[in-house]
């Protein structure tokens, strides 16, 4: 009765975080978005919001992982999430590090290499290893990092303060954590993902909000 009990409080503290994090990142983003030419604002200002971002976008699909460790002791389940978001945290920073507001022809590079990335057995790895059993939230980060950094790095050139785009890639990050993968939906993602990136080369205006409107 215990375990179950320590289960369902940890379901519910991992989903009521990831809502409130969706919900103060929306409040951060508002009025930000300028598409390809977005600048990331203060150090501080950004890691807040990377930090929020990445709460609402990574726990729902890290809930299987929290369940697993809720079910070893309960206390070592903010332990594991903050030591996950961690990594995600360290991520945030290199982003900042080498980010710069850029054209529609990186942004376009950048999707057709997610594209590609997706059916590398790179990727296949991570998310394989996304999925199972793991030792600590550090080892899950990184794993999870591994399965979906060429979708967040899409996200990051297309616009990282847009809130569409940051809906779409948490939807395609979720369905990756808890489906296996398959041939048969992968591929089709992949393939869509790099002709996004080649349309966004050849004729960037046919994807709304890459520019920042005048």
């Amino acid at each position: 009765m215990s375990k179950r009990y320590d289960t369902t409080a940890a379901l519910i503290a991992t989903l009521g975080l990831a809502a409130a994090a969706w919900f103060l990142a929306m409040r951060q983003m508002n009025g930000m978005d300028m598409g390809v030419a977005t600048p990331l604002g203060s150090f501080a200002f950004f890691v807040a919001l990377w930090v929020s971002m990445m709460a609402a976008m990574m726990l729902p699909g890290a809930v299987p992982a929290v369940l697993r460790r809720a079910r070893a002791g309960v206390r070592a389940v903010p332990i594991f999430v903050v030591s996950y978001l961690a990594v995600w945290t360290l991520v945030g920073v290199a982003v900042y590090a080498a980010y710069r507001p850029h054209g529609t022809v990186a942004a376009g590079a950048v999707a057709i290499v997610a594209g590609a990335y997706e059916l590398t057995p790179l990727k296949r790895y991570f998310r394989r290893r996304c999925r199972e059993n793991v030792s600590s939230g550090v080892a899950f980060g990184l794993y999870c990092v591994g399965s979906s950094i060429g979708l967040m790095l899409m996200l990051v050139a297309l616009s990282v303060m847009s809130v569409t785009w940051m809906c779409v890639i948490a939807v395609l990050v979720l369905a990756q954590k808890l489906l296996p993968a398959k041939a048969l939906l992968d591929v089709p993602l992949a393939l869509a993902i790099a002709g996004l990136g080649i349309l966004i080369v050849v004729a960037p205006s046919s994807v709304p909000g890459l520019m920042p409107t005048m």
